[in-house]
């Protein structure tokens, strides 16, 4: 009898931290840890929105997992499918080359994927915001109708691809919208041709407000931050109908435009949809020690789980990465104790607050509920982030360092092709690897 597998799922907040306590809890001959995951590297998705806007190399967000995780065996491929009566996790590698992992403890992370809805011409003609690659493009992408638009002769076709769109007023689309419009400001250095005026970003939400999911007194001063530097903040619509020139807004308005970036929000990963457990609208039901209550020697934890909020009247926690790096966490304590090594812990966890960078001197954040705006609330975030980042910390500050001291750099590489992040081409390669 060789030792126990562990197989972990996904290696975004909740499969990382997972890995990392099992590492740590675990004796090097209790069990053999396995990861499933495309990607050799954990992504600190909170910092995309800086490496569109060119404030943040994309490598500083790309956490390795090998130096991280020196005991995981990584398997770089997307997992396929599960079998829980056989217990094996059916995987595909980036050549088609498919292979079957046995397991004896499963922890199913694999996080989420942006949701998209039913909506005209969105899968068609919008970007997603989720990987580096997108985050990569987007960048480039503004950069270039920066470029087109100053050498348009046509009025109409010169206003259209200097009008940048972002649906979504939540976290990421506020910190997108910006980090982009900061990015615009730095490429019109030196140039005659366009004028800071004849930019524009729209952001556009149906709630009622900037930042719906935290305290007025922080969205309040941060929707008065973005009008300040004229961004077009546009709230209680949402998008009709999406064109490869135009966006059609529900109150009859239309945006010409070139560039529409989706994060309205997220949904489970596929992979969810293709394994018999009960879900609840589509995260994989746990009970407070995170085990799937028919299947004791299955876990999951981050996006892909409904976790019981004990402080919310057991509503499922929301898809943060807060929650999700905790039950991170406590998965790995949980396996650790199913195979003789700890004891079993419940979740338990408060919001501790939220941070949002709104680029420049500014951001809002509320750390343990106390409101913050300006450059308290800036130095909390960065605070923040570098204490949360699992590594990269050094050369994340020394890019804020650089982007404080020196001019922002505006160069397209042209690296990622438009045809991988449509949203319509994201959600084909989803649902084929899910």
């Amino acid at each position: 009898m060789g030792k126990p597998r562990v197989l972990v799922v996904g290696t975004g907040f909740a499969g990382y931290h997972c890995l990392r306590t099992l590492e740590r809890v675990l004796p090097p001959d209790a069990a053999e840890l396995v990861a499933v995951n495309p990607t050799d590297y954990m992504l600190y998705v909170p910092l995309l929105p800086e490496v569109a806007g060119g404030s943040l190399d994309p490598r500083r967000v790309a956490v390795p997992l090998r130096p991280k995780l020196p005991r995981t065996r990584l398997v770089q491929a997307h997992a396929t499918g599960l079998d829980l009566a056989a217990r094996t996790c059916t995987v595909v590698d980036v050549e088609g080359r498919e292979q079957v992992l046995e397991w004896d403890r499963l922890v199913l992370t694999a996080g989420s994927v942006t949701r998209l809805l039913s909506i005209p011409g969105v899968a068609e003609h919008a970007f997603g915001f989720k990987s580096v690659a997108e985050a990569v493009f987007l960048r480039d992408h503004v950069l270039r109708q920066v470029e087109l638009a100053e050498q348009a002769t046509d009025p109409a076709e010169r206003a259209a691809r200097a009008t940048f769109v972002v649906v979504g007023a939540g976290y990421t689309g506020t910190e997108l919208v910006a980090q982009g419009q900061q990015l615009t400001r730095s490429a019109l250095r030196g140039r005659t041709g366009l004028s800071e005026s004849e930019i524009k970003w729209v952001l556009v939400d149906m709630a009622p407000r900037v930042l719906p999911g935290l305290d007025e007194r922080l969205s309040g001063p941060a929707a008065k931050v973005l009008r300040a530097r004229g961004v077009d903040v546009r709230l209680e619509t949402s998008v009709k109908e999406v064109t490869e020139h135009c966006a059609r807004l529900t109150d009859g308005s239309e945006i010409p435009t070139r560039t529409l970036v989706w994060c309205v929000g997220v949904q489970p990963d596929p992979l969810v949809e293709a394994v018999a457990l009960t879900t609840a609208k589509g995260r994989v039901v746990v009970d407070p020690t995170l085990a799937v209550p028919t299947h004791p020697h299955v876990f999951a934890a981050g996006d892909v789980a409904a976790v019981p909020d004990v402080f919310n009247d057991g509503k499922p926690t929301p898809m943060t990465a807060q929650h999700a790096q905790r039950q991170g966490k406590l998965a790995g304590r949980n396996v650790a104790a199913s195979l003789g090594h700890g004891d079993v812990s419940t979740y338990r966890h408060r919001d501790l607050g939220f941070v949002v960078d709104l680029a420049g001197s500014q951001a809002v954040a509320n750390p343990l509920h106390v409101p913050l705006t300006g450059l308290p609330a800036k130095a909390v975030a960065r605070g923040y982030h570098l204490l949360a980042m699992p590594g990269n910390r050094l050369r994340v500050a020394v890019d804020w360092l650089t982007d404080l001291l020196a001019r922002r750099q505006v160069v397209q590489f042209g690296l990622v092709p438009e045809a991988g992040v449509r949203l319509g081409d994201v959600e084909k390669a989803a649902a084929r690897h899910g």
